[in-house]
Formats: structure tokens, C-alpha cells, sequence
């Protein structure tokens, strides 16, 4: 038996606080008998709001449904064409490659915020650094003189590792330059502008050599592309309210450089989200060098669960996906040395079966039964698909002959391969499918 006083005065002031009668506080003893206290877990559940219709800040535009129009007559199609009117929302399964680079410049702002306006829930900052040892956006360390305006800066130009050197047709020799970020300082890199990646090999003048848009990308947006720092880049997306992936891309100037080691390097960058306050489980930090990979989950636990290990080893000799063999560390040394997350090339994850169907390789199947997550790069990057579309299709060449196969290589990479995430250079291709299936909205 217990006695508990209870003290009525707070409740009564606020059942009465709107009447203007006195209110009297009364001391009460009330007697409890064997009382039982009860702990009972209601789990919270995560509410998304989407918006009926096209979402305000989700502009997809008509390129998905040009994708859609030119596929095979079959479900898939009919799937994607009853989802025209939306809701489209941002995802994280929608990954923005460099931005939306098929029409805007990379690892520029405005490319940065176009992939956000088309459901990016996730966006690439290419990390390298300039002279004075400063992080920057960029694909490469070495590619300001195909996307960015350097060579039409006497001043800049002059600083190049390599300085233009027009075409000599008649000895067959090509034009050329190389520019690099760490050629210049980073006061000096802010002055640049990002133009479409290219170059014309055939130049005779730097004017010539700066026009090498290819045909089936665009200019149009590419008047006054805005380069940016590693940290600009973290505020921007922090003010996109987007998930950030960025990738530490390879030196190719010998390290250390000017004291800085690869380590240094790579904690540096990691350091800049932790000084700019952004929680480490919005962050997916990547390279293709593993020891880099390896570094981050040793030393830098926050992080260790989302690093990823972009999967280039297609570039070595006797490398085959369809042959574990060939595969120099195997899936589950990877899974022992900590790595989660995989990254290949989209053809690695993809082969043909006897019925000329697109299915996961042996590559994709090993992958997911060692436990790793993957992640397909890069979709909206060949071109038009009527000749094979390239090396991101290259196991799958003789089943793709349009556009609209774009589609269905995302629904094999999403259903059967269960890919995480896909990069792509025009994310609203990837936002709209992801939509029409109603994956989970980026939160």
C-alpha cells in the first residue's frame, strides 16, 4: 500500500486558465493498491510526405518519357508509361554523376543543382587538389583544359603542365594540353568557368580545341559554368538538402606533394564534412584505389559503413566478371577488409542468357551473396543506345539497339542484379523510375 500526495495545482491552472474565478490549489491523499507499472514500445514510424503530382522542387522534364515511348511494347513499358502524371520525389537510389553533366557542365553549380531539381538524392563532388594544397570539384586532376576555359586565359595558360600545341595533320599528330589543379592556386581556379568536357583533336587554334562538345550533348547551358571547392560543394548540397558521395580521385603528380601524403590527402577530405558539421551517415566517400578505402574504415569508424570501392580492375589484364579467378581480391577478401559498398561499371553487373534477356553477371551474383551492396555507374553517359552504346553496355552489346533498352537496364540493375543506387549524368531518368516503383524517398 502506498500513499501518494498529488499536487493539483499545475493541472488546474490550465484547465481553468480561461476562467476568471479563483482557482484553489487542494493538497489530496490518494491510497494506491498494488500497483503495476507497465512499459509498452510503440515503435515510430517514418512518415514521407510526397507531393500529389509533380512535386514542386522535382522537375524531371520530358526525357524520361522519351525513353519510355521508344521501348519494346511489354510490362515494363506499360509499368512506366501509367506513372507520366508522377508523384516524382528525390531519392538516394538516384545518384546526380558529376552533376547532371549530359547537358550542363561538370562539377559545376549549376550542374550540382540540376541534379538536385531532378531528384539526385545523392551528388558527386570529384575530389583533387590545387598548388597551394586546397581541395576543388573536379573529375580529374589533370582535365581543366577540356572542361574548363584555362587555355582561353594567357595568364593561366601559361602555368599548364603542357601548353597547347595546335594538330599537324600532315605528320599525323593531334592536338594537345594539359592543365592541371595543381598547376594553379586555388584563388586562381575560382577565377575559371566550366565549360562541357571536350576537345577538338584536330585544332589548329586554342578556339578550335575548346569546341569539342560532343554532337549529342549541348552548349546551351555552357556560357558560364561555376567551378567550386570541396567545402562550396558540401554547403551547396547541404542547402539542396541532398546526400553527398565524394570521390578522392588518383594524384597524378608524385605524392607526398609538397608534404602531403595520400593519407593526409585522403583525411583531409574527410575532415572538411566534420568541420562543416554534416553527420558522417549522409556522407559516401569513394575511390578506386582500395588502400584509400581501407584507410577511411580504419581509421575513421563514423564513415567505414558507407565507403566505397569503385571497382576499376576491369582495366587490368585477364580480368573477367564472368570469372571469379580473374577476380584479384575476391569477394570475400573485400567483405574481410571491411568493404560494404562495391562500385563497378554498370556492364560488369550484367551478361545474356540463352533466351537473349538481361540478367545479373556471375560478377553481381557473387557480389550480393558475400553480402556487399553495389552500386551501377554510370547510366546517360554513351550516348544514344543504337549501336550498343558503348563500353557501359559492353556485355549486352548485341541486345541493346535504342533508347528506350536505358529502361530496361535499370529495371534488371534495380529487380534482379538489387543494385543500391545508380550514378547517372541525367538523373531524372533514374528519379522517374525510381518514383514509378515507389522506392523510398531520400529523408
Amino acid at each position: 500500500m502506498k500513499h501518494i500526495t498529488l499536487i493539483m495545482s499545475s493541472l488546474a491552472l490550465a484547465l481553468l486558465s480561461g476562467c476568471d474565478d479563483d482557482v484553489k490549489v487542494v493538497e489530496k491523499d490518494v491510497v494506491v493498491t498494488n500497483t503495476t507499472v507497465e512499459v509498452i514500445e510503440v515503435p515510430t514510424p517514418v512518415i514521407v510526405e510526397v507531393a500529389k503530382g509533380d512535386a514542386p522542387d522535382i522537375q524531371l522534364g520530358t526525357r524520361a518519357d522519351y525513353l519510355i515511348d521508344d521501348m519494346d511494347e511489354g510490362e515494363l513499358k506499360t509499368k512506366l508509361e501509367s506513372c507520366k502524371d508522377g508523384p516524382f520525389y528525390r531519392t538516394d537510389f538516384s545518384i546526380g554523376h558529376r552533376g547532371a553533366p549530359m547537358q550542363y557542365p561538370e562539377h559545376t553549380k549549376e550542374s550540382y543543382t540540376a541534379a538536385a531539381r531532378m531528384g539526385a538524392g545523392v551528388i558527386e563532388c570529384d575530389v583533387t587538389f590545387t598548388s597551394d594544397k586546397e581541395l576543388v570539384c573536379r573529375h580529374s586532376q589533370c582535365d581543366l583544359h577540356t572542361t574548363t576555359n584555362i587555355l582561353a586565359m594567357p595568364e593561366l595558360a601559361a602555368k599548364c603542365s603542357v601548353p597547347f600545341t595546335p594538330a599537324d595533320s600532315a605528320n599525323g599528330i593531334a592536338a594537345s594540353a594539359k592543365c592541371c589543379t595543381s598547376d594553379i592556386s586555388l584563388a586562381e581556379f575560382l577565377t575559371l568557368e566550366g565549360k562541357m568536357d571536350g576537345a577538338d583533336p584536330q585544332a589548329t587554334t586554342v578556339d578550335e580545341y575548346m569546341q569539342g562538345t560532343p554532337s549529342w550533348r549541348t552548349d546551351l547551358y555552357a556560357t558560364s559554368g561555376t567551378l567550386m571547392t570541396h567545402k562550396q560543394s558540401i554547403e551547396l548540397f547541404k542547402a539542396l538538402d541532398v546526400k553527398m558521395t565524394p570521390e578522392l580521385k588518383s594524384p597524378q603528380i608524385s605524392m607526398p606533394f609538397d608534404g602531403m601524403t595520400q593519407q593526409h590527402y585522403a583525411q583531409k577530405m574527410l575532415d572538411e564534412y566534420t568541420q562543416l558539421d554534416v553527420p558522417s551517415n549522409r556522407v559516401y566517400p569513394q575511390s578506386f584505389n582500395l588502400d584509400d578505402v581501407k584507410y577511411w574504415i580504419n581509421n575513421n569508424p563514423n564513415f567505414a559503413n558507407q565507403s566505397v570501392y569503385l571497382d576499376g580492375r576491369d582495366s587490368e589484364a585477364g580480368f573477367d566478371p564472368s570469372n571469379p579467378d580473374t577476380w584479384q581480391p575476391s569477394m570475400e577478401e573485400l567483405v574481410t577488409d571491411g568493404v560494404k559498398i562495391l562500385a563497378p561499371p554498370i556492364w560488369m553487373m550484367l551478361s545474356i542468357d540463352n533466351n537473349n534477356d538481361i540478367v545479373p553477371s556471375q560478377y553481381a551474383i557473387d557480389a550480393k551473396a558475400a553480402g556487399l551492396e553495389l552500386i551501377a555507374w554510370s547510366l546517360e553517359r554513351s550516348g544514344p543506345l543504337n549501336e550498343g552504346g558503348g563500353y557501359y553496355y559492353q556485355s549486352i552489346a548485341d541486345v541493346i539497339d535504342n533508347d528506350g533498352d536505358m529502361m530496361t537496364v535499370v529495371d534488371v540493375l534495380a529487380q534482379d542484379v538489387g543494385v543500391m543506387a545508380i550514378f547517372s549524368d541525367w538523373p531524372a531518368t533514374v528519379s522517374y523510375y525510381a518514383s514509378c516503383n515507389k522506392m523510398p524517398a531520400s529523408i
